[in-house]
């Protein structure tokens, strides 16, 4: 498909993530102009970056999500309307794979503790045998797409068993041992930690659920860095009030912002973090290097670069 750029949007939503006007400067040299625009200006634009669905969008050429998850998109619609939609999938490995690092360090080192401590100019250490080390720790990743190998490459490097589970048992770089997805309760069984980073669908809608957490040993600790709806957030929090399970590190929630009169605020062994895992100072260059890649495909027939619709 040709597609003529006369203007492209850099949606005001970005916002959220990072200034708009960081991208748009970004951008400046494109054939085209690039604008930070509102909702009200989109009918005036080729295409846009954005961070959220406006039904006005359905009228462009082209959207691009500066995320790797698009459930937020209509692709149904999106498709019925010939608008191309691509994402960020391959921006995030690292980012993700040292937050979720930093989970790990923190419940291992007690470091949460010691944060939470010093708020209150309280001078505790940990009893003898609440500290660990990582190495000869398994975690089980459930998901190995980007994300998942971001996380294994990372976390891997501490010394921590990387097994994943995917929808096939074949072998994936930077994993001991590969599950297949009808094997979820066998992968995460006798793991130290479970760590979810599969996109959200059908699915994925409530994948762990009470019996998941069930099957998990008590003392393993859960990392949430996917997509809220992937987990039965009640069948959480009585996995975790009840000593189900260790503890949770969660970056994102079926509500968000996270509501405040939730449990998990107060849970001593939960981490909560406001859906910032993939956050970076680079964050808008690595989504604008994806942008010039499909800009410099527009006069050709060459395919967009993770095009979803």
């Amino acid at each position: 498909m040709q597609l003529e750029l006369e203007r492209l949007g850099v949606h005001d939503s970005v916002e959220a993530v990072f200034p708009p006007a960081e991208l748009a400067a970004f951008l400046a040299d494109l054939p085209a102009p690039v604008d930070v625009i509102g909702d009200g200006e989109i009918a005036t634009c080729d295409a846009a970056v954005t961070l959220e669905h406006r039904e006005a969008f359905l009228e462009l050429d082209w959207v691009h999500s500066i995320q790797a998850g698009v459930d937020r998109f209509p692709f149904d619609a999106f498709e019925a309307n010939d608008v191309i939609l691509t994402n960020s999938t391959g921006i995030h490995d690292r980012s993700v794979g040292e937050t979720v690092a930093g989970y790990l360090l923190s419940f291992s080192r007690r470091l949460h503790d010691h944060v939470a401590n010093q708020q209150e100019r309280r001078w505790s250490r940990p009893e003898w045998d609440e500290a660990f080390t990582l190495p000869g720790k398994t975690a089980c990743v459930v998901g190995t797409g980007t994300l998942g190998r971001g996380v294994a490459e990372v976390v891997g490097s501490l010394g921590v068993e990387m097994t994943g589970l995917r929808r096939s048992s074949e072998s994936v770089p930077g994993f001991e041992a590969i599950y297949a997805n009808d094997d979820l309760h066998a992968a995460i069984a006798e793991a130290d930690f479970v760590i979810v980073t599969v996109p959200l669908t059908d699915d994925t809608r409530h994948l762990f659920d009470a019996d998941a957490f069930d099957t998990m040993r008590e003392d393993a600790y859960f990392v949430n860095v996917a997509r809220g709806p992937v987990v039965d957030e009640p069948a959480l929090i009585d996995a975790l009030e009840s000593d189900a399970i260790a503890g949770a590190a969660l970056d994102v929630f079926e509500a968000e912002p996270l509501p405040e009169n939730s449990p998990l605020w107060e849970l001593d062994e939960v981490i909560v973090s406001p859906h910032c895992a993939a956050y970076t100072r680079d964050y808008f260059r690595d989504v604008g290097e994806i942008v010039r890649k499909n800009v410099s495909r527009l006069d050709s027939d060459a395919e967009f670069h993770n095009r979803v619709v």
